[in-house]
C-alpha cells in the first residue's frame, strides 16, 4: 500500500494511461542528505528545515530527485518540486501534503494519509446515489472483496482490466462497473456507453464494446450522465479508477494478484 500511495501522489499510477498526466518523476536517486530509511521517520528529524523536508520525501520514495527545495508561502512549511509537482512539507518534516487536484495531506512518520478517510466517506456517499441496479457486475460466488471501478469502453487500460476479469474474479474480487465515458457527455464514447446501459444484456454489451470497439447502437432512460458526474465529484483523474469498499481509492490498472494483495493490506488496517 504505500508504494500505491506513494505512485497515486506522485501521479505515478497507471490509471493516467487514459487521461492526461503529469510527466513521470524522475527515476534519478534523492540527494544524499536524504537517504532516510522509512524505519528512522519515527526518531526526531534533525538539520535545517530544508534538509527535514528533503528526508521526509526521501522516506516516502528514496527514488524521487528534489528539484527544487525552499521557503513556502505557508508559514512553517517548505516548498519542494517533485516530478513537476510542487509538495509542502513542514519545518519539522513530520507533515506534507500536495498541491493540485488528488492532493493529501500525510503523516511522513506513520505513512498514513490523513485525508483519505475523509475522501473514502465522500464518496462512498456519492456511490450510494447510484443504485445497484445501475452497476454492471462480475462476481465470483461469496466474494472475500467487492470494488467499484469507473470504466470507458475505449480506454487501453479498462479493456486490459476486463480483459482479465476472470482473473479478478479467481481472486475473489467481485468488480463494479459504473460508466465515466472521458470524452464527455455528448461524444461519441458516451453514445457507446449509453448503448451499453441501455442493452437488455448490459454484461455482454460492454464485453463486445471493450473487445470490439463496437456495439449496437441504442437509447433509453438511463444513468451514464449521473454516473459521470459522481466519477468527477469523486477525484477521478483517469480510467479506470478503482475504490474499495471503505471509499479508498486503490489505484487505476491493478494486476489480479496486485489488487487482491492490496485489499487485503486495506482490510488488515496496513499501510
Amino acid at each position: 500500500m504505500k508504494r500505491l500511495l506513494l505512485a497515486a501522489a506522485f501521479g505515478m499510477l497507471s490509471i493516467s494511461a487514459c487521461a492526461k498526466a503529469p510527466s513521470p518523476v524522475d527515476d534519478a536517486k534523492a540527494p544524499q542528505s536524504a537517504a532516510a530509511n522509512a524505519s528512522e521517520t519515527t526518531k526526531p528529524a534533525t538539520g535545517s528545515p530544508e534538509e527535514r523536508a528533503v528526508a521526509a520525501i526521501a522516506a516516502l520514495n528514496p527514488e524521487v530527485k528534489v528539484d527544487y527545495i525552499g521557503k513556502a508561502p505557508i508559514p512553517g512549511f517548505r516548498e519542494a518540486v517533485v516530478g513537476g509537482q510542487v509538495i509542502y512539507v513542514s519545518d519539522d518534516g513530520n507533515y506534507l501534503f500536495f498541491a493540485g487536484a488528488g492532493g493529501a495531506l500525510l503523516d511522513t512518520r506513520t505513512q498514513k494519509n490523513l485525508s483519505e478517510a475523509t475522501l473514502g466517506g465522500m464518496r462512498n456517499k456519492l456511490l450510494k446515489t447510484i443504485p445497484a441496479s445501475e452497476r454492471i457486475v462480475f462476481a465470483p460466488p461469496n466474494p472475500k472483496h467487492t470494488v467499484t471501478v469507473f470504466t470507458d469502453v475505449e480506454c487501453g487500460y479498462c479493456r486490459k482490466m476486463h480483459q482479465e476479469i476472470k482473473q479478478y474474479n479467481a481472486e475473489g474480487i467481485a468488480v463494479e462497473y459504473l460508466a465515466f465515458p472521458r470524452m464527455g457527455i455528448g461524444s461519441d464514447d458516451y453514445k457507446q456507453m449509453v448503448s451499453v446501459w441501455c442493452s437488455p444484456d448490459r454484461k455482454s454489451a460492454l464485453t463486445q464494446a471493450k473487445s470490439t470497439g463496437k456495439v449496437d447502437s441504442r437509447n433509453c432512460k438511463n444513468t451514464v450522465a449521473d454516473q459521470y458526474q459522481v466519477g468527477q465529484s469523486v477525484g477521478l483523474t483517469g480510467t479506470p479508477m478503482i475504490i474499495a469498499r471503505d471509499g479508498s481509492q486503490v489505484g487505476g490498472y491493478l494486476p489480479a494478484k496486485a489488487l487482491r494483495a492490496a485489499l487485503d493490506k486495506l482490510e488488515a488496517g496496513g499501510s
